[in-house]
């Protein structure tokens, strides 16, 4: 295994590490001011960080087994921005030698999101600096937005930052107020990559956020956050209409989940891909298929699509110890490209 000193030849100043996540509900929602329910997962992404005396970045990816060279003040390519991004925004002007390994499948696990906080935490440790984990998070949102070229709401960044794996972070995307609440009771969340790979900014993703902006709009709302009523949504055009249902009853998805049982959660899952399938068209035939079959296994109460879709990952809620008994059939029929990431 490659560490930072066989990439670089010396041993690293900084390190620090940050969690993929899984959200159980309240998908594309978080661009909207609306509601989340993430949780972390045990796969994290870990960057090391040193001053190389010169006024070149030097990054490296154990992962992709790649180097690349970016001159301080540039972007870069590839992987780059990522980091590179996060470089600048910190106001950094030494060049560094920045070691990326990430154990976060990519596709729906926010594995970008991992590597900017740990990108970030890392920097904040090097160079001391003065950034809560909100201010992270952040701060990782404005690297997307203006160095990936991804219009991303703050959800995928403030679950790296601030979520656990013992608990799902409530969170109010608009004024971010969050809180911790336990799963449903008798029930365990199992993560499956579909192999179904995707990319958000060669996606349809940034075309969703323009067509749910215009949809609010339209309503004469600044955000779908502030709409209740679904009937609201037979003011607008065809493709407006069911853009914009989806974020309403998405959120309306997430606060009924709050103390809710693991088998009224379950419907909601199982109603939040319907959505994300119907009126979103944010998920792809093989997933939808791997959901069905997840679904259909007598000890599930819910499964759908997590993450912003176009391929990825789905989340199912079981009954608790009953994972196999789940996974088994559903992956026996689905094929061998799918695989079990959590627990």
């Amino acid at each position: 295994m490659t560490t930072f000193e066989d990439a670089f030849g010396h041993a690293a100043e900084a390190s620090a590490s940050a969690p993929g996540r899984v959200n159980l509900l309240g998908e594309h929602t978080d661009y909207q001011g609306g509601f989340v329910l993430p949780t972390a997962i045990a796969q994290r992404a870990t960057v090391s960080l040193r001053r190389n005396g010169t006024a070149t970045h030097r990054l490296y990816s154990a992962n992709l087994d790649q180097r690349l060279e970016v001159p301080v003040g540039e972007t870069g390519t590839g992987f780059a921005p990522y980091l590179t991004g996060c470089l600048e925004l910190s106001g950094v002007r030494d060049g560094l030698d920045v070691f990326v390994r990430s154990e976060v499948p990519s596709g729906g696990l926010s594995s970008s999101a991992a590597l900017e906080v740990a990108t970030l935490r890392a920097l904040r440790e090097l160079y001391g600096l003065d950034l809560s984990d909100v201010d992270l998070a952040l701060r990782g949102v404005q690297v997307e937005h203006e160095y990936v070229g991804v219009m991303c709401g703050v959800m995928d960044q403030m679950a790296s930052s601030l979520a656990d794996t013992g608990t799902m972070l409530l969170l109010d995307t608009r004024t971010l107020e969050r809180r911790a609440l336990p799963f449903p009771a008798g029930a365990q969340v199992v993560v499956i990559d579909s192999g179904v790979p995707r990319r958000l900014a060669e996606s349809g993703y940034n075309e969703r956020r323009a067509q749910v902006e215009e949809a609010a709009r339209l309503l004469g709302v600044q955000l779908l956050r502030d709409v209740s009523d679904v009937s609201r949504t037979e003011e607008l055009p065809d493709l407006l209409a069911r853009r914009a249902r989806h974020v309403i009853t998405e959120n309306a998805r997430v606060q009924a989940a709050i103390g809710a049982d693991a088998a009224t959660f379950g419907q909601l899952m199982n109603a939040s891909h319907a959505s994300l399938q119907g009126d979103y068209a944010v998920s792809h035939p093989e997933v939808d298929r791997l959901v069905a079959l997840l679904q259909a296994q007598p000890d599930t109460y819910g499964a759908r699509m997590t993450g912003a879709g176009f391929g990825g990952a789905v989340v199912a809620l079981v009954r608790a110890g009953q994972v196999a008994a789940v996974t088994g059939p559903a992956l026996a029929e689905y094929g061998p490209q799918a695989a079990v990431v959590v627990p």
